[in-house]
């Protein structure tokens, strides 16, 4: 795992590059990624072929950099340590009432698991 910045991907290429290469690396499956963006199975295939690339001004879009600043937020909480990452979005929290993946992808709720990690990034410090 790397640590990638939402400030680095201000081109539609690389804001694409980037959520995919996060999506990877989450060990998310591209149903997943397409449900966190608000797009299609078939549309995530088409970004990974690099025959189309998300659109500025878009939910997509926005959803995108969201997704990107989550895990820029989680990477830096769990200083970069793959197992503790990929085991924090895949558990029960308590808190979230939920586990934080499938609240992202089932329930839309990207923007409070986001929110919930900043303020407990904030409150530790």
């Amino acid at each position: 795992m790397h640590y990638i910045s939402v400030e680095s991907c201000r081109s539609p290429e690389q804001l694409t590059r980037a959520v995919l290469q996060v999506s990877e690396m989450l060990g998310m499956y591209r149903a997943e990624l397409a449900r966190v963006l608000g797009l299609q199975c078939g549309d995530i295939g088409t970004l990974l072929n690099d025959k189309q690339y998300l659109k500025p001004d878009t939910e997509a879009w926005q959803q995108a950099r969201s997704f990107i600043d989550f895990y820029q937020i989680l990477y830096k909480r769990m200083d970069g340590k793959e197992p503790e990452i990929c085991h924090w979005l895949r558990s029960d929290n308590a808190d979230l009432k939920g586990v934080p993946l499938l609240l992202m992808v089932d329930d839309g709720q990207l923007p409070r698991v986001r929110q919930y990690l900043l303020k407990q990034t904030r409150s530790s410090q």
